[in-house]
């Protein structure tokens, strides 16, 4: 009983507000938490009906319990009492797996995972802004995930929000939802999809209206960069292959790894993987395969270490004072 007990103690220290659905942020997982709470106490019910009923029948007289008794016992509690309880709930859990109604005004944030990151575009207005392993909505507006893959099946699950969703190459599949209170929360890859499956994660980020429509408003202008020694080893190296810094690379760079633009805002490094500072970014930068197996950025080796820690710091530009 107390290793049990133990055991069930350690299983909930694990869930805490910045991801668990125990803690939920979001109409949706709000529903769900309720219609689960209401479950395990139905169950919990049920279970200790059975053992009510174990007890009496084993302290019960010799002769006392009938075949009919028996009979009518299983026909009441077995068939009759499950199927209306059963069917109750059902009734009353149909309207909560409704999704969410939207409008076509409402916020799109399109997500497509990949091996293994997150590309996001805010579908808002004329000029869509792209991002990358960071979802940042407004508190109390309708937002519309519209989700997809470029390379195997992943799956988009932030616990405290609502609930997962596939992302299929060649398919859109949409998820509508609704934050309820600001904060910094954690979203996952719910489907193993490689060997960096458990190390693709990414910040949830849930704004007051009028703060997310200022960072919205700020992140469609590039920040300020120095054409300094950083500047040079990007255009060197061939960064732009693969990554876009709008601003600096032309408009029809390539996409094939995260947009770095606005890198020095963001709160992980990886996908959720590091802090994001100019020692984690310059070693990242060295070697990623370090940090997440299977990652289909190559490794800078042959960079020295001041090299990479110049290129990390003109990509951190603009950063808070803490992630210098």
């Amino acid at each position: 009983m107390r290793k049990s007990i133990a055991v069930w103690t350690l299983a909930l220290a694990g869930c805490n507000a910045h991801q668990s659905a125990l803690a939920p942020f979001g109409l949706e997982a709000r529903s769900t938490l309720g219609l689960t709470i209401v479950l395990a106490i139905g169950g919990l019910a049920i279970a200790l009906g059975v053992a009510a009923i174990y007890v009496v029948a084993a302290r019960a007289p010799e002769g006392k319990l009938s075949h009919a008794g028996g009979m009518r016992l299983v026909l009441w509690l077995g068939a009759i009492f499950p199927t209306v309880v059963l069917t109750g709930l059902l009734i009353w859990a149909l309207p909560a797996m409704r999704p969410l109604p939207a409008a076509e005004t409402d916020l799109r944030i399109r997500v497509e995972g990949e091996q293994f990151w997150w590309r996001v575009h805010y579908e808002d207005g004329a000029r869509p802004l792209l991002s990358a392993n960071e979802v940042r909505l407004p508190v109390g507006r309708t937002v519309v995930f519209e989700l997809t893959a470029r390379d195997v099946v992943h799956s988009f699950w932030i616990p405290g929000l609502a609930g997962k969703m596939d992302m299929i190459p060649g398919r859109i599949n949409r998820l509508v939802v609704k934050a309820e209170k600001p904060g910094r929360y954690r979203g996952v890859c719910a489907e193993f999809c490689g060997l960096s499956h458990a190390l693709m994660a990414f910040d949830v980020i849930a704004m007051e209206p009028a703060d997310f429509d200022r960072w919205l408003a700020a992140s469609r202008s590039p920040p300020a960069r120095a054409r300094d020694r950083g500047a040079m080893l990007f255009a060197r190296e061939g960064c732009a292959s693969c990554h876009t810094v709008r601003g600096v690379t032309p408009a029809s760079a390539s996409d094939i790894g995260p947009d770095l633009t606005r890198y020095g805002e963001r709160l992980t490094l990886g996908a959720g993987i590091l802090a994001p500072t100019v020692a984690n970014t310059a070693a990242f930068i060295r070697d990623p395969h370090q940090f997440k197996p299977g990652a289909r950025m190559p490794a800078y080796g042959h960079l020295s270490r001041e090299e990479a820690l110049a290129l990390a710091r003109w990509l951190k530009q603009p950063a808070p004072e803490e992630g210098r």
